[in-house]
């Protein structure tokens, strides 16, 4: 594997023991994407690394909530060190995130993209303000990875496509010359004609190899083999485990290069590694893909902390691990089955163009069918009348639960989870006329080959929060907390205050104990 490769100087690392409680140097926002905390205690037994180190030293919230209606990587990354729910972050579905053409890339023909759509404040800001001295430090195979988890903070913010990091000129006009040398090794070309393959004997995983329905029955059993053409590679590595492996290598050049923990200033390191998701979404929560791939993640963050450990002491680093969202298992394994509100999307738009010759904009985001209900109130069209036939429709679609339209939602009870669900979901100023949750074990989709995550059902919503904090007792606790927790928690650790009003509360079992007088 490249990570074990490139951090071979750094094998000989202190070991870690838990130490006194001091001023942090470094804060760790780790993430992964589509990690549910089922997982995590499933394979327990089998971990060896950075997740068994981290289960071994943390405080585990084994029922963490990203507590909002349209569980999505951008949405949930805007959670977590914000404190806030997307209705304050402004970050609705992954199209409605970072996706930006006034921010290209540096050196890459991608996509442009920039937190222009997010508003308020992260823990970045909070830490900066206080002084500003203090370095950042994102990282992601995917941008909304890493440009979400920090913010609107123009600092270094970099995630990977067609085969190297890069960044947009929201944050930069060229890239740093460490990050340039990291991609001239050219780790496509290195990892091309590359085989996954088990990390232990087959007869450790539980799991079939070749359910007939994971990625539509097609390249979905060992071993899975990276093309030998170097830039067919560098895709298709955008959905293998080594993206791990590459996202931490580089985060570790990354926190050499800007000397992230190195003094007494407390600096803030996030990443966010994203191939679960990838791997989730083709081959399922019940593959042994998923389970050996977190095998994976265990052994290399374990050597990303190590490496991290020769420069930041342990009694110094404070580390939290959650995710942006679960996922469902296939509905062909067994249970529920796929809706789409597609028809309804194409129906509105084609009345709106041939009935009253207006752009309605009507667009899908799982369950949420949006338009431009300003253009069409001016035209005249009743918008609550309007919203209330399309919701009509819909909730005779089977799998459907309950629907909102904005004048349902405004009404609904307090005691409605759903529909405070969708309030935590949607800015005041979103323009909307449906909000449809799925009964359990159903998925948003029409076509097979994959499952999803974006509903409000407890599997999609499903995370686990961990903090590692010197001095705290490790324990698992079965309370639910949420993401939103996060940030205010690592406020209350340094000791600093949120610039706006956070929704989540610092978790008391993660503070040191203070002494009475």
């Amino acid at each position: 594997m490249l990570l074990p490769i490139l951090l071979s100087a750094v094998q000989a690392a202190a070991p870690m023991v838990r130490a006194s409680p001091v001023p942090p140097r470094l804060v760790v926002s780790l993430v992964i994407d589509q990690l549910r905390p089922d997982y995590l205690e499933r394979w327990r037994p089998q971990f060896r690394g950075g997740l068994a180190w981290l289960l071994r030293e943390g405080v585990f919230y084994a029922n963490g909530e990203q507590d909002h209606a349209m569980t999505s990587t951008a949405a949930g990354h805007s959670t977590m060190l914000s404190g806030r729910s997307p209705a304050s972050t402004g970050i609705i579905a992954n199209d409605l995130g970072v996706p930006d053409r006034a921010s290209p890339l540096i050196r890459s023909g991608g996509p442009g993209a920039s937190p222009h759509r997010f508003r308020g404040t992260t823990l970045a800001d909070w830490m900066v303000a206080r002084n500003p001295a203090t370095r950042i430090f994102s990282i992601s195979r995917k941008d909304r990875g890493a440009i979400m988890a920090i913010g609107r903070a123009r600092v270094p913010v970099y995630w990977y496509t067609q085969g190297t990091f890069t960044t947009s000129r929201y944050y930069a006009d060229s890239l740093p010359s460490w990050l340039s040398a990291w991609n001239a090794r050219e780790p496509a070309t290195r990892l091309a004609g590359h085989a996954w393959e088990l990390s232990r004997p087959a007869a450790d995983y539980p799991e079939a190899d070749a359910r007939p329905f994971e990625r539509g029955g097609i390249r979905h059993v060992f071993p899975h083999v990276l093309s030998t053409d170097p830039v067919a590679a560098a895709v298709e590595l955008e959905a293998h485990t080594l993206i791990d492996s590459l996202t931490l290598d580089a985060a570790w050049a990354g926190v050499r290069a800007t000397g992230l923990g190195t003094d007494a200033i407390t600096d803030l390191l996030a990443i966010s590694l994203s191939a679960t998701d990838n791997i989730g979404h083709r081959y399922g929560p019940g593959s042994r893909e998923v389970h050996d791939h977190l095998l994976n993640v265990d052994r290399w963050l374990g050597i990303f902390l190590d490496s991290l450990a020769t420069i930041v002491p342990l009694d110094q680093l404070v580390v939290s691990l959650t995710s942006d969202h679960g996922v469902t298992e296939y509905p062909e394994a067994g249970a529920g089955g796929r809706a789409s509100i597609g028809t309804e999307v194409t129906a509105l738009n084609a009345w709106g163009r041939d009935t009253i010759g207006v752009r309605a904009g009507a667009v899908g985001y799982s369950g949420l069918l949006m338009a431009r209900t300003g253009d069409l109130a001016k035209r005249g069209v009743d918008i609550d009348s309007l919203a209330g036939a399309i919701a009509a429709r819909v909730r005779r679609l089977p799998g459907v639960l309950t629907v909102y339209t904005p004048r349902t939602l405004r009404a609904a009870r307090a005691t409605d989870a759903e529909a405070g669900r969708w309030r935590r979901q949607l800015p005041s100023d979103a323009e909307w006329l449906v909000a449809a949750s799925l009964r359990p074990g159903w998925i948003w989709g029409r076509v097979g080959g994959e499952t999803g995550h974006g509903t409000t059902n407890l599997d999609d919503r499903h995370v686990p929060i961990l903090f590692r904090v010197p001095g705290t007792t490790p324990v698992r606790i079965t309370r639910m907390v949420r993401t939103i927790d996060i940030g205010p928690t690592f406020a209350a650790l340094l000791d600093i205050k949120p610039m706006e009003r956070v929704e989540g509360v610092a978790l008391r079992e993660v503070l040191p104990k203070r002494s009475s007088r």
